[in-house]
């Protein structure tokens, strides 16, 4: 067991000083940070659990999500859906959420209802019920969520497909959500072993940010889960993809108003310093009415009724996306002409200083904006453990966004951008179904 303040980078350049951690491993494996934060009466309670959709396997994805709901259906001490009654009883309220890396959950409550808390979440990780009811009735909401949120989404179809053409091996090609013919196979044995292994404190993380005395809150965390055994240790991920040798495309139909198109490039791990060198090339070429493909595409062009980009930090290689909703009637080869040139400019011929300088700034402030209250100091410090490997690299990104020239914005588009690794999703709109589906 290791316990103490952590002296490290400061990552925050003065939002928040990252030496004040307190930091203590148990026995079971369970890792714990506290911070003490005292400007105003609250906390933020995170508990990270390293697994997502990249730990599953094909016959069982969506596990993680459907995992995520079961996890509010009662415990050893606390019943059914008694987890928010009583957290609300005492002003909090919790949430939760999956991705393809991790899964988290969170609280924010009144200094004073630490003890609480914790009794509610060490509940549950010891002793969480698992009965086929239950199994049942999630699996239920779980399939009407995919249905809603994918199944009847134009960008949900879209990035399922787009998905599957950027990875053919690895498990970031499966949607976290999983597919419905999987969801519906998942049985109690499944969750049994799932929760034993991943759901085991060997398996997880705290995060304790607020008005707090950092040794008690540790003294209390470990009172309340140190008797919960570790896990079994969970099995490898397929990291394994095969090198792409050319554009990958694919056309799908949906009663749509306009035609839309997708188009996507693997990019680097959350480790690799180019991470953050195309979250600058994002925001230059996507982000606001100042970026690129708005001006030309939006605005001067009239080709698209919205652009969207998203590059988001992942263990392994992620997606660098873009999203245009094109004009009603407007045939798509044009837009997609244009969208392609504008990647193609950036990497001949770099971006300008003054776009550099906007891209910091616009980056600088989203992260300063999460580092100003208790629940982004908490979030941040989970993601960076998860994704970097090291709490201490929450904000570092403020950092490395200040060391990120044009030249590094022109070569990261050579080397992820180009034309021989994208992959496009062409959604054409179905005017036979456009009266509504089935």
């Amino acid at each position: 067991m290791g316990t103490g303040s952590t002296r490290g980078p400061v990552a925050t350049q003065g939002v928040i000083d990252l030496a004040g951690v307190r930091v203590r491993d148990l026995p079971n494996g369970l890792r714990v940070r506290v911070l003490s934060e005292p400007t105003a009466p609250t906390v933020s309670y995170y508990t990270f659990f390293q697994v997502g959709s990249r730990n599953e396997r094909l016959g069982l994805t969506g596990m993680s999500h459907l995992f995520e709901h079961m996890m509010f259906n009662g415990a050893g001490r606390y019943g059914p859906k008694e987890f928010d009654r009583v957290l609300e009883a005492r002003g909090g309220h919790s949430n939760a959420y999956t991705s393809n890396d991790l899964t988290a959950y969170y609280e924010d409550f009144a200094a004073e209802a630490l003890e609480t808390v914790l009794d509610l979440e060490s509940d549950r990780m010891r002793s969480l019920r698992l009965t086929a009811e239950s199994l049942e009735a999630e699996r239920e909401v779980v399939k009407e969520e995919r249905r809603l949120r994918t199944d009847n989404s134009v960008f949900g179809l879209m990035e399922e497909q787009l998905e599957a053409l950027v990875f053919l091996a690895h498990p970031y090609r499966w949607p976290v959500i999983g597919w419905m013919d999987d969801i519906q196979r998942i049985t109690r044995d499944d969750c049994e072993a799932f929760f034993r292994t991943y759901y085991a404190p060997s398996n997880a993380a705290i995060y304790c940010v607020g008005d707090i005395e950092a040794e008690r809150a540790l003294d209390l965390v470990e009172e309340a889960y140190g008797d919960i055994p570790r896990g079994p240790a969970p099995g490898p991920v397929a990291e394994g993809e095969p090198p792409q040798r050319g554009e990958r495309r694919a056309r799908i139909r949906y009663p749509a108003q306009a035609p839309v198109l997708l188009a996507g490039w693997r990019g680097p791990a959350a480790r690799s310093p180019d991470a953050a060198v195309l979250d600058v090339a994002q925001v230059c070429l996507g982000v606001g009415e100042a970026s690129r493909l708005r001006k030309r595409m939006v605005h001067e062009e009239e080709l698209a009724a919205s652009i969207t980009i998203s590059w988001g930090w992942r263990i392994d290689p992620g997606i660098f996306l873009v999203f245009a909703e094109l004009a009603p009637g407007l045939a798509p080869g044009r837009a997609e002409e244009v969208l392609f040139e504008e990647f193609d400019r950036v990497a001949k011929s770099g971006v300008s200083s003054k776009e550099v300088t906007r891209a910091r700034a616009l980056l600088r402030s989203s992260v300063l904006h999460e580092l100003g209250t208790h629940h982004g100091v908490a979030h941040a410090l989970g993601q960076a453990e998860a994704l970097l490997g090291d709490w201490r690299e929450a904000g570092r990104a403020l950092e490395q966004y200040e060391q990120v020239t044009p030249a590094d914005v022109q070569r990261v588009a050579r080397q992820y951008l180009r034309p021989g690794g994208r992959c496009v999703v062409e959604l054409v709109p179905d005017r036979a179904r456009r009266g509504g589906r089935r």
